[in-house]
């Protein structure tokens, strides 16, 4: 089967292209266009009907582009959006959620500790998939904050290190030997965070099991493209500086209003 449309991709900024990266390195003949929706980040600190609303903005602008699949690569939408993307919409989503599972099944101490948006933590999907693991001490951490200092470019600033201490040491304290990463903009913390964490604690995030559903989504139900490498398309509708940076300027970023 072959479908030489793109994948569209989007989140509510620039952190979901650490899911366009482990996407983009498994599959790097398929089209990828990615959406940055930084105008309104971050999407953890909105309603569930806003989330939504943003969402469906979304998936209609790559729709627009003839995109086969959509990959939601933010936490929170996938978390408050994904039921009614799904039913309002007749393509394939891939979504995003914390990867308690294997943080779970793998604990020697069975405390693990989650850092993530509030919006994330609320949800329902959320909560469902945390009440699986009743052995399991889960500390929940809020990353109040982050995803901000990430969309102003303030990766590596003092402002950062200080929130992220704040957040880690009482993890730390708790014992817990898996950390996971319950947000698409956190992956780019990771250098900052193994500072922080003692050596023996793990960090999950969820980017090459994303990049191996989406594999398994083109095989089974979309198709592959039978088309040579193709270069990517960003587009953000705020501070493209930022984006630019992220991608290393190694491919154009389009600002465009939406």
């Amino acid at each position: 089967m072959t479908n030489n449309n793109p994948i569209g991709i989007f989140d509510s900024g620039i952190g979901g292209t650490s899911i366009w990266t482990a996407i983009h390195d498994l599959l790097p003949n398929e089209q990828t266009i990615y959406l940055a929706d930084s105008k309104n980040a971050p999407y953890g600190q909105r309603t569930k009907e806003e989330i939504v609303a943003l969402s469906k903005k979304n998936v209609d602008f790559l729709l627009d582009m003839n995109c086969k699949l959509i990959v939601v690569a933010c936490n929170t939408a996938t978390t408050n959006a994904i039921l009614e993307l799904r039913a309002d919409y007749d393509i394939p989503f891939i979504g995003i959620e914390p990867a308690i599972k294997p943080a779970a099944n793998n604990s020697k101490t069975q405390v693990i500790g989650i850092l993530a948006t509030k919006g994330t933590l609320n949800s329902e999907l959320f909560n469902k998939t945390a009440e699986m693991f009743q052995n399991t001490k889960i500390i929940e951490q809020v990353g109040y904050g982050l995803v901000q200092l990430i969309e102003d470019g303030n990766l590596n600033s003092p402002e950062m290190t200080q929130l992220l201490e704040s957040y880690l040491q009482p993890m730390i304290d708790a014992n817990i030997d898996y950390l996971v990463l319950g947000c698409s903009h956190y992956p780019y913390l990771i250098p900052q965070i193994k500072k922080i964490l003692p050596e023996h604690i793990q960090i999950i995030d969820s980017g090459e099991a994303v990049a191996r559903q989406t594999q398994n989504i083109l095989r089974e139900k979309v198709g592959f493209t039978n088309n040579q490498k193709s270069d990517p398309v960003f587009y953000v509708n705020s501070n493209p500086d930022v984006l630019k940076s992220i991608l290393e300027y190694k491919y154009p970023v389009i600002e465009r209003d939406f």
